[in-house]
């Protein structure tokens, strides 16, 4: 009977295992959150934090908010991460010089030290997206059936609305697709993390960070061949190519009228 009540387990025995497996599973989520953002800012200091906050009050704070809390004219960027600030920032679209459906592409305002303290300052607020590492941008050892594989990923989820050939094109409400030639390699990777515009996200759930190497050595080799063909046409298919065509045979059949007019005198 001593025995078998030994082996009987306590009331509250199951209780103190869910207790026990709650606090394993937070703890292991808070060590995960807490490794991310260390890999997060591993290349930012408190100085560039610092400093960067002070940019952002002169710069930013006026859409944004003081504590990038976000505004009537500007979104809140808590939680957007590094890689949104880098790529706004970077390719010249924040800030913006007028509002309008969308911000434009143009040269950036801050230089390279600069983007990255205000990057540095956004991404303190919370966990977010991290600027792509040279790893993850790193596309010249794959084979030629990877970067064909990163072709059929941009087709599937981009060229809808970039263009097959990434040419880009127009959304609703003055909005568009812009296009990808000459666009770096971080840019491309940051723009599929953080959904700019009225792009989608594409965590890596959707597309892996493998995946996402593979699109840009698509993109990229693509660009650098250039067309076989000869003249792009701003790559806009059979509409761009007929208005050629119709344009070109009518200027040239009237052309041939006045010649022959001409020589009827």
């Amino acid at each position: 009977m001593k025995s078998r009540s030994l082996n009987r387990r306590h009331p509250l025995a199951i209780f103190a295992l869910l207790v026990l497996a709650l606090v394993l599973t937070g703890g292991t989520y808070a060590l995960v959150t807490k490794n991310n953002e260390a890999q997060a800012q591993a290349t930012a200091s408190s100085q560039d934090v610092e400093d960067g906050q002070k940019l952002f009050a002169a710069n930013c704070a006026t859409c944004h908010g003081m504590n990038a809390q976000g505004t009537a004219t500007g979104p809140s960027l808590i939680g957007v991460g590094a890689a949104s600030v880098d790529f706004q920032v970077g390719s010249g679209r924040m800030p913006m010089q007028m509002q309008g459906p969308q911000a434009l592409r143009k040269p950036p305002q801050f230089d390279d030290q600069q983007i990255r303290q205000l990057s540095a300052y956004v991404a303190s607020l919370a966990p977010g997206p991290a600027v792509p590492t040279e790893k993850e941008l790193d596309y010249s050892k794959l084979s030629d059936e990877e970067i064909a594989e990163g072709g059929e990923i941009f087709r599937t989820n981009c060229a809808m609305c970039h263009n097959a050939a990434a040419a880009g094109g127009a959304l609703t409400r003055g909005k568009f697709a812009p296009t990808l030639d000459g666009v770096s390699p971080k840019h491309i990777y940051e723009a599929m993390v953080t959904g700019p515009q009225n792009m989608p996200v594409f965590s890596d759930s959707n597309i892996s960070p493998e995946q996402k190497t593979k699109v840009i050595a698509f993109l990229k080799t693509s660009e650098e061949q250039g067309s076989a063909g000869g003249a792009k046409l701003g790559s806009l298919g059979p509409v761009a190519e007929g208005l050629f065509i119709w344009t070109a045979g009518l200027g040239a059949v009237i052309g041939f009228t006045i010649w022959l007019t001409s020589r009827s005198h």
